[in-house]
């Protein structure tokens, strides 16, 4: 019995370790725009301006970015096509897993937490919650229509952050990728 205890205490802290470190991705677009006639981008400033990350987390962001889209074919220019502009959000989640240690078989009964006796009953155990906090984020990435300054198709990845330095850059990069692995939309002939 106590080995299926500590079996299933370390199945469910791998299983909550794997489900932290995926991205959950969406996107959304406008149907009417024509993915095939952009060709160049540029980073939109006002709106990058008002992501509230550090500095240092924009140019991760920014830099990863600029090498998915230039992965895609696209050109950074002076006279974009496309904006690129990004926003984030982020929460800080709090679980409590209460976990019950000790006996479970019958006893014979002792002096009960209020100073009484209690008879026999059910052995002895005790209750120790455990607490986890984690900051789960949200990246918005937009691209906007360059012309006409309006938004043309946005990507949303939700995910855990990390505060590790040398987790960082690889947390964001999986971020950006998995987003922009949505763009351009599939757009099904009809």
């Amino acid at each position: 019995m106590k080995y299926l205890i500590k079996a299933l205490f370390f199945l469910v802290l791998i299983v909550s370790v794997n489900a932290c470190s995926s991205v959950k991705v969406s996107a959304d677009y406008d149907t009417n725009a024509n993915f095939s006639e952009f060709k160049t981008f540029a980073f939109f400033k006002n709106g990058i301006d008002k992501a509230q990350i550090s500095d240092l987390d924009k140019r991760r962001i920014l830099r990863a970015i600029e090498a998915e889209l230039l992965n895609k074919g696209l050109t950074k220019s002076k006279d974009p096509d496309i904006l690129v502009s990004l926003f984030t959000a982020s929460q800080q989640r709090v679980d409590v897993y209460n976990n019950y240690w000790g006996y479970g078989g019958w006893g014979w009964g002792g002096w009960g937490p209020y100073g009484g006796w209690y008879g026999p009953g059910w052995g002895w155990g005790w209750n120790q919650p455990s607490v986890s906090t984690s900051v789960e984020g949200q990246l918005f990435i937009d691209l906007l229509d360059a012309n006409k300054k309006e938004l043309i198709w946005q990507g949303v990845g939700t995910g855990y952050l990390t505060r590790k330095m040398e987790k960082k850059e690889a947390r964001i990069k999986e971020f950006v990728t998995k987003i922009m692995a949505k763009y351009p939309p599939e757009i099904s002939k009809q």
